[in-house]
């Protein structure tokens, strides 16, 4: 397998580092900090590169590239710690219109299924319960809720509507203003949440659940180890540049050997990633998500002992990108049940 990028790749990765260069530098990364509503302009100008089109066929007025050039330009946005349902409205650009010209926002949502194995039964009818409970704890969440026109939810959401009968798979479409959620306090400031209550109304989609849940979870982890490459990055500048006792703080044996580690992390989950858009196995985008995740959150807390005070303050990126990686280490099965997945293929 070869792992080497074609020129053509290289100057698409180029092209949407550029891109983002220039219309999501840190000012406007600060920015969204404190205001994180998406900027539609931004989002026009990436459907207008080609971004949410990438891989629908020509015919159909799109770019007609494949899941590899898909994952290299995530990886860019994970880079850039660029906001927004970018996985979802790229994975549905054929299967909702608008979505391809970015004149709609599009978010993925899981539901959560039913009670787990073990789970205590709920009370018997006519027991007392005591006030009403909160939002269930289980329910899926929805990103940037206050953005999007429309959620797609796979798995079969509960709602009034009479299609869902239980169902353990599925895709349902639902305008924004049909889903009622409740607030959700997000760890990371640059992606508002909020839990998924009920669904007034929502209309079938034919879809193929399993590809995108395996493409959407690939996709994340390229962000995963965009995220990751660019604390190395800030991790090494820093290390030049950080004096003590005479001396940048890099030339010291252990910062060496810490930003080495990050390093060695960092390129092999971008082995695992690529490997995983060319195979498109599904155990091949679990390891990848796996090696990915552990990648992003190891490494920016890393980068942030590189930093050492100055990293825990405000102004630093650091924890912009520690907070992401978190939040995308939950989306699409977390480790524990990637190592599962993982282990029951091994001996199957």
């Amino acid at each position: 397998m070869d792992f080497q990028l074609g020129p053509d790749q290289r100057a698409l990765r180029d092209g949407m580092r550029e891109l983002l260069a220039g219309r999501f530098e840190r000012e406007r990364l600060r920015a969204a900090v404190e205001a994180p509503a998406l900027d539609r302009v931004l989002w026009r100008e990436l459907a207008e590169a080609g971004f949410f089109a990438l891989r629908l066929p020509e015919a159909d007025g799109g770019v007609g590239l494949g899941l590899p050039e898909a994952v290299l330009l995530m990886e860019e946005t994970g880079r850039a710690l660029l906001p927004g349902p970018l996985v979802a409205c790229q994975l549905l650009a054929g299967a909702v219109d608008g979505v391809a010209t970015g004149e709609r926002i599009v978010a993925l949502a899981e539901t959560a299924g039913g009670p787990e194995p073990g789970a205590a039964p709920g009370p018997p009818p006519g027991a007392a319960t005591g006030p009403e409970p909160g939002p269930d704890p289980g329910a899926p969440l929805w990103e940037h809720p206050a953005d999007c026109d429309a959620l797609i939810m796979l798995g079969g959401a509960k709602g009034a509507d009479p299609v869902d009968q239980g169902r353990a798979s599925g895709a349902y479409r639902s305008a924004a203003a049909d889903v009622l959620c409740a607030p959700f306090a997000s760890v990371d400031p640059l992606t508002p949440l909020a839990r998924i209550t009920n669904i007034a109304r929502k209309t079938p989609l034919a879809l193929d659940v399993p590809r995108l849940h395996r493409e959407a979870a690939l996709l994340t982890a390229a962000q995963q180890l965009g995220s990751a490459a660019r604390t190395v990055e800030m991790a090494v500048t820093y290390a030049r540049e950080r004096e003590q006792f005479g001396a940048p703080i890099g030339s010291f044996q252990a910062v060496k050997h810490l930003c080495a580690q990050m390093l060695v992390r960092a390129e092999i989950a971008r082995s695992a990633v690529y490997a995983a858009s060319v195979t498109e196995g599904v155990l091949d985008a679990t390891a990848a998500k796996l090696l990915a995740d552990e990648a992003a959150v190891r490494n920016a807390r890393e980068c942030l002992q590189v930093h050492g005070g100055m990293g825990f303050t405000w102004e630093s990126d650091v924890h912009l990108h520690l907070k992401r990686a978190w939040l995308r280490a939950a989306r699409w099965g977390g480790a524990a049940a990637a190592e599962e997945a993982l282990a029951a293929g091994l001996i199957a």
